[in-house]
C-alpha cells in the first residue's frame, strides 16, 4: 500500500516531461494523453467477469459448494483476510493461491453461484467438466453474444428519472458504442428489461415455491418489453466516430420491490431493483470518486484489490448484495478532470508565463479536439473500469465558475469548463441540449424531473437541476452549482425562483426533503486561510510563480493563483457567496415551516466525511434547547468525501465551534461530533453513506460508513437521524 518512493518517482516524471516538449508525429498530430479502446465483451457491466480463474459477479450471497465438490486448483483466489462479507459483491481478488471450488450450477439445480453471464472453460477443471452433463457444460460455458454485435466504448449506465402519479417507474440507459463494424443501416441497438420478482432478501415478498418443491411449479412469467435506442450524440475521434445511444425505461411498479433483468441485444444479462409503489428506496451516495494529482492511489489499495479505487465500492456492493439499493447518487467531484491541463496541445498555452496573453489567445480546431477527446476518453475509461462500473450498471471540473471574470471568458479556458459541462450532462445526465431542448414543461422534455435553470454564465447552457420522489414522503432535489456559478454568485435569481415554485407544489405528505449539493453549506469557516491565500503580498505564491525552492505545484496552471483558493471560492462559506449562503437557508427555513417538511443536505468535494448542524439559537444560558424534531430550522448537512492527510483533524478540531453567522436570523450552526471514535487510528480512509427511512418513527437513517482499515474496504457505519417534523405549520 503505502508507497514512500512514489512521490519522489512522479516528481521525476514530471520534470522528464517538462524538459521534454510534446512532439508531432508523423502525421502532425500529438501524441493523446489517454486513448481508449472498444471494450472486451467479458468486461460490460462492470470488471472482466469471463477471465479465467476469478470469482464471479453475484446479485446475492454465494452459497457454500457442497464438501465432495472442492478440488485442489490453482486459481487465484481472495486473501484469507477477506471477509464473507466482501465476497459477497463477486469481486474478482487477487495475489493468494489455495484449494478451491469453482461456483458452477449443479445437476440438482442449486445455485451455486448467481452468475449474470458466461464462464470461461478454464476456470473448471476436467473432473468437474466431466461430472456435468452436456447440457449443464453447454448451459455453463456458453458465451452470451450481442446480436447485432456492438463494441461497447462505455456502460451500460442506468438512471433514476421519477415515479408519476399512475406509479411507472421512469429512468434510462446509456451506452456508447464504436460505430466500425457492428449494426448496418437502419438498425438501432435495443434493450429488453423483464420482472424477475422480489430480491430473496424481502421480507415482505410472498414466496415461491422451487421447482424441487413441486414438479408442477411453473415460474411467474417476466412481463419483457424491449425499448429501441435513440441516438442523442456522436463524437467523432481519431478511432472512428462513436454512437450514444440513450434508452427510455418505464416500469409500472408493484406492492413490493422487483427485480429487473436488462440486457442490451439480447447479449449480458444484468440487474436493478426498484422500489415497491408505496414503500421508500434504499439510497447509496458518495463523492470524491477519483484521485487528485498529488494522490498516489495505490496508497488506498488494500491486499488482493486490483486498484485503490475498489474497496469501498466493494463494500458498499456487498452491501447491496444482502439488501439492495435502488439510487445511487453523487456528489461532488465525481471524476477528477485534472489530466486536460496535461494534453500536449495545450502545454503551449498552459506554459505562457504571461497571464494578459494567455487570456487573449484564440481556441484553435486543435485546441477544441483535444479537449473534446480528454472528456470522451476520461469519462469511458473511469465509468467502465472496477466495481465503480458495476456499480453504474446495476445501481442508478473541479473549481470552475469560482476563477475570475477574465481568465473565465478566456477562449481556451472558457472552452476548458464548457465542454467539461456539456460532457457531464451527456454522460451523467443522459441528456444533450442540442437534441432535447431546454423546455421543461411536462411533456416537452425527455426528464420528466427536470428543472431548467437561468442561463449559464461561462457555459453556453442554462442550469439543469432535478427535483425527483424517492417514496411518498421522501423527495430529492440535485441544485446544479455550477452553470450559473461566478466568483460571486452560485445560483441566479432565476433558478432559484423555479425551484422554490417547484418545492412549494410538491404533493401534500411529503415530510423529507433531501437537498444535494455539491459543497456543503454547513462548514468551518477558512477566512484565515482565503485571505492569506488571496494575498498579493503571500510569499509563497511569489515563489511558486518563480518555480523557486520547488513550489511550484503551489500556483495552478491556468493564472498562477494559489492552488487551494478556487476551492475555497467555490465553498458556500467563503466571504464571496457568504450572504447568498444566509439568504437560501432562510428561505428553506420558510419553506420548511409553512410546508412541514424537515430539509436535510446532502454534499462532498471537501475531502472529508462531516456532519453539520443548522438549529434554532437557543438565546437563554442553561435552558435546553429545542428538540430537534420541533425545530423547523434543525438541518443536518451530511458530507461524505475521500480524505486527504489532516482533514479530519481539521474538521474534528472545530467540531464544537459555534458560528455566529446566522445568530441574527435566530439560526445557531456548529459540526456534530460524530466521529469521537476512529477506527484504527489517523490515516485518510475512504467514506460513502447509506440512506434508509426507519418505519415506524419516520427518521431518515443517514449512515456514513467508513473503512475500518485504508485500503481493505470493509467498512464501520456512523449513524446520525433527521427526524420527521413534528411543529405545526405556519401560513405565509
Amino acid at each position: 500500500m503505502d508507497n514512500p518512493g512514489w512521490q519522489a518517482r512522479r516528481r521525476a516524471q514530471q520534470a522528464r516531461q517538462h524538459s521534454l516538449p510534446p512532439s508531432r508525429g508523423p502525421d502532425g498530430r500529438f501524441r493523446p494523453l489517454q486513448q481508449v479502446l472498444p471494450m472486451e465483451d467479458s468486461s460490460i457491466g462492470g470488471w472482466n467477469v469471463s477471465a479465467p480463474n476469478s470469482p464471479v459477479l453475484s446479485s446475492s450471497p454465494p452459497t457454500p459448494p457442497p464438501k465432495d465438490v472442492g478440488v485442489t486448483s490453482s486459481s487465484s483466489l481472495p486473501p484469507p483476510n477477506v471477509s464473507s462479507h466482501l465476497l459477497q459483491s463477486g469481486y474478482p481478488f487477487v495475489n493468494v493461491q489455495r484449494v478451491a471450488s469453482s461456483p458452477i450450477t449443479t445437476s440438482m439445480g442449486d445455485p451455486l453461484s448467481h452468475r449474470p453471464s458466461p464462464l470461461s472453460s478454464s476456470s473448471f477443471s476436467g473432473e468437474q467438466l466431466s461430472r456435468l452433463t452436456a447440457a449443464e457444460r453447454s448451459k455453463n460455458l456458453r458465451k452470451q453474444r450481442m446480436n447485432p454485435y456492438l463494441q461497447f466504448m462505455c456502460g451500460p449506465l442506468l438512471k433514476y428519472d421519477t415515479v408519476d402519479e399512475h406509479g411507472v417507474w421512469h429512468g434510462a440507459a446509456l451506452i456508447v458504442a464504436a460505430d466500425a463494424d457492428q449494426l448496418p443501416s437502419p438498425h438501432r441497438p435495443s434493450i429488453s428489461h423483464g420482472d424477475l420478482g422480489p430480491h430473496p432478501a424481502d421480507p415482505t415478498a410472498r414466496p415461491f415455491r422451487s421447482e424441487t418443491e413441486d414438479e408442477h411449479f411453473q415460474k411467474p412469467a417476466a412481463q419483457e418489453k424491449t425499448v429501441s435506442g435513440q441516438e442523442i450524440y456522436v463524437y467523432v475521434g481519431r478511432g472512428g466516430t462513436y454512437t450514444f445511444w440513450r434508452f427510455l425505461i418505464q416500469i409500472p411498479l408493484s406492492d413490493s420491490e422487483m427485480r429487473i433483468q436488462y440486457s442490451i441485444n439480447n447479449g449480458l444479462e444484468m440487474e436493478f431493483f426498484v422500489a415497491g409503489r408505496n414503500e421508500t428506496m434504499r439510497l447509496a451516495t458518495y463523492s470524491c470518486n477519483g484521485f487528485s494529482g498529488g494522490i498516489n492511489p495505490d496508497d488506498f489499495r488494500g491486499p488482493g484489490f486490483r486498484s485503490g479505487y475498489d474497496p469501498v465500492w466493494v463494500d458498499l456492493l456487498a452491501r447491496h448484495a444482502e439488501k439492495p439499493f435502488h439510487v445511487l447518487v453523487g456528489g461532488g467531484d465525481q471524476l477528477y478532470c485534472d489530466g486536460v491541463a496535461r494534453e500536449p496541445e495545450l502545454q503551449e498555452w498552459i506554459d505562457n508565463p504571461k497571464p494578459e496573453q494567455k487570456k487573449q489567445e484564440p481556441l484553435t480546431q486543435e485546441i477544441l479536439s483535444a479537449i473534446d477527446r480528454f472528456y470522451f476518453n476520461h469519462y469511458c475509461e473511469s465509468f467502465r473500469s472496477g466495481a465503480f462500473a458495476r456499480a453504474n450498471s446495476s445501481m442508478y471540473i473541479d473549481g470552475y465558475g469560482s476563477y475570475p471574470d477574465d481568465l473565465q471568458r478566456a477562449p481556451v479556458f472558457n472552452a476548458i469548463g464548457s465542454r467539461g459541462y456539456f460532457f457531464y450532462l451527456l454522460f451523467q445526465c443522459f441528456i444533450n441540449v442540442h437534441v432535447d431542448g431546454v423546455d421543461d414543461r411536462s411533456g416537452l422534455h425527455p426528464v420528466k424531473s427536470l428543472i431548467i435553470g437561468g442561463p449559464g454564465v461561462y457555459v453556453p447552457f442554462p442550469s439543469h437541476s432535478f427535483l425527483t420522489p424517492v417514496g411518498p414522503t421522501v423527495w430529492v432535489l440535485m441544485l446544479d452549482c455550477r452553470a450559473e456559478r461566478r466568483l460571486g454568485q452560485v445560483c441566479s435569481p432565476e433558478q432559484y425562483g423555479k425551484v422554490f415554485q417547484r418545492l412549494h407544489e410538491l404533493p401534500s405528505g411529503v415530510q423529507h426533503l433531501i437537498i444535494q449539493i455539491g459543497i456543503p453549506i454547513a462548514y468551518p469557516r477558512m477566512v484565515f486561510l482565503e485571505s492569506f491565500l488571496s494575498s498579493k503580498l503571500n510569499p509563497l505564491v511569489t515563489l511558486g510563480r518563480s518555480g523557486s525552492l520547488g513550489l511550484k505545484g503551489f500556483v495552478n496552471k491556468f493564472n498562477a493563483d494559489a492552488e487551494l483558493l478556487d476551492d475555497l471560492n467555490d465553498h458556500w462559506t467563503s466571504k464571496h457567496h457568504k450572504t447568498e449562503r444566509n439568504w437560501f437557508i432562510e428561505q428553506l427555513q420558510l419553506f420548511a415551516q409553512h410546508r412541514k417538511i424537515r430539509v436535510s443536505f446532502l454534499s462532498g468535494d471537501v475531502h472529508c466525511a462531516a456532519v453539520g448542524v443548522l438549529k434554532t439559537l437557543q438565546k437563554a444560558k442553561g435552558r435546553p434547547g429545542l428538540a430537534p424534531a420541533a425545530d423547523h430550522r434543525y438541518m443536518l448537512n451530511i458530507v461524505t468525501s475521500m480524505p486527504p492527510p489532516g482533514a479530519f483533524a481539521l474538521v474534528s478540531s472545530r467540531a464544537t465551534k459555534r458560528h455566529p453567522t446566522m445568530h441574527y436570523a435566530d439560526t445557531d450552526e456548529e459540526m456534530f461530533p460524530l466521529f469521537a471514535k476512529d477506527t484504527d487510528g489517523s490515516k485518510p480512509r475512504r467514506n460513502w453513506c447509506s440512506i434508509t427511512l426507519e418505519q415506524p418513527s419516520g427518521e431518515l437513517l443517514f449512515d456514513i460508513r467508513v473503512e475500518k482499515a485504508r485500503g481493505h474496504g470493509e467498512t464501520i457505519g456512523y449513524p446520525i437521524r433527521a427526524p420527521p417534523p413534528q411543529w405545526t405549520p405556519k401560513p405565509v
